[in-house]
């Protein structure tokens, strides 16, 4: 018995500990590459000591906040589109609140801002709009916003509206629309107004070419459309409508005019009318944004014919700003959550458009932060009605709007191209 312990004691020293220690030793070093990398110079003290290789952290790229962030340059305004030095003075200072898009006026009232032979081939405009120097408004102001890097999209302000007392109405009679009762008038925002009959192919024409007169001439980002590129449902009972509605349908043009099918193919001739100018613009300037700037839906398409959604479906519009001029944030907040606004979100740039006020009904710069905020929380971008009531035409002192301002916008935002 006694020699069997001593000889077990022997062979527990000699074998049995050093194969333990071999086995840990294997074990750890192919679990651990770390330890075993560490281990190898102790082992194997004739190689050289390798460098860890170290993964470098993945580089995540910084995207820039993509936003719109606008201003109507309106007939309001035209004391600073005039002058060359205030026209400096407010691109510089929008420029440094990190605004990136202006809108300025080209067509209002039956008139354009800008020199134009397809109005002087109309005789429709007796005169042109210049600067205090003599200067093109529009060119000047295209000129200096480029140079500050804002992008310039020209406003069709009345669309299909224009004045009963233009030249355009009294020139072209034929170009009118009526209600049921011969009515040529309605009374809008802008007062008594005549509209353009959008069926009309003369009609369309001339919008076509001013349209292509200004995207041609002028190096701008694209060209917008409003409210106003729309009809009234209660017009549309002139003759030539009317005759073109029979040969379409074969059928009368129906006495009430919220007629669903009636409302339908005079909405459908609107928006294959705006395939046709999108293409038109696009064959001129490829990279041209068409941006539309319409009232929230249900008004738009009930009562003004106007299916912007449809344009936003058929990849008509590339960039939506919904006009919601409303002093009320919970009802501001309604209309932007609405869920045809969420659908344009997804397929392009969507914005709202914000009231800052008028000589006569001034806003303060607390409803213009909510009502923005209330838009950015959306992830809507914001165009502003209109530049001077910004901070010129307000119950702040321009410095404390201007400053209000600038805490919405801290820092420049890009505009995303969706096309």
């Amino acid at each position: 018995m006694i020699k069997l312990r001593s000889w077990f004691r022997h062979w527990r020293k000699t074998i049995l500990m050093p194969l333990f220690l071999a086995s840990f030793i294997t074990v750890v070093w192919a679990s651990t590459p770390a330890i075993a990398q560490m281990q190898r110079p102790l082992l194997f003290p004739s190689q050289p000591t390798p460098t860890p290789t170290v993964q470098p952290s993945p580089v995540v790229p910084q995207i820039p906040r993509t936003e719109i962030r606008g201003v109507w340059l309106t007939f309001n305004d035209l004391d600073v589109m005039k002058d060359r030095t205030k026209v400096q003075n407010a691109v510089d200072q929008l420029g440094r609140l990190n605004f990136n898009t202006i809108y300025p006026v080209v067509w209002n009232s039956g008139y354009v801002t800008y020199p134009s032979a397809v109005a002087q081939r109309q005789g429709i405009q007796p005169f042109v709009y210049r600067g205090s120097d003599g200067h093109d408004i529009l060119a000047d102001v295209v000129d200096r916003a480029r140079r500050r890097g804002l992008l310039v999209v020209p406003w069709f302000e009345f669309g299909f509206m224009i004045p009963f007392t233009s030249e355009l109405a009294l020139n072209h009679p034929d170009w009118l629309t009526q209600q049921r009762n011969g009515d040529q008038t309605s009374i809008s925002g802008a007062g008594e107004v005549a509209w353009l009959n959008p069926f009309h192919p003369q009609v369309q024409q001339f919008i076509t070419d001013l349209v292509l007169e200004v995207v041609t001439q002028y190096n701008v980002d694209g060209i917008q459309f409003d409210d106003n590129m729309s009809l009234p449902r209660e017009f549309g009972y002139d003759a030539y409508t009317r005759a073109l509605y029979k040969r379409e349908t074969k059928k009368d043009v129906p006495n009430n005019p919220a007629d669903q099918a009636w409302m339908r193919w005079r909405a459908n001739k609107i928006t294959a009318f705006m395939t046709q100018l999108k293409k038109a613009v696009r064959d001129r300037k490829p990279n041209a944004i068409f941006s539309i700037s319409p009232n929230y839906y249900d008004f738009a398409y009930k009562f003004h014919l106007q299916d912007w959604l449809a344009w936003v479906r058929q990849g008509i519009a590339d960039e939506l700003i919904v006009q919601v001029y409303r002093p009320n944030l919970q009802s501001f907040i309604e209309k932007i959550s609405r869920p045809e606004i969420q659908e344009a979100q997804k397929r392009i740039s969507t914005g709202v458009g914000v009231f800052t006020g008028q000589r006569t009904n001034p806003v303060s710069i607390r409803q213009i932060q909510e009502q923005t905020r209330a838009a950015q929380e959306r992830g809507l971008g914001v165009a502003y009605f209109y530049y001077e009531s910004l901070w010129d035409i307000a119950p702040e002192p321009a410095s404390d709007r201007q400053a209000g301002f600038q805490a919405l916008f801290p820092e420049p935002a890009t505009r995303l191209a969706q096309w």
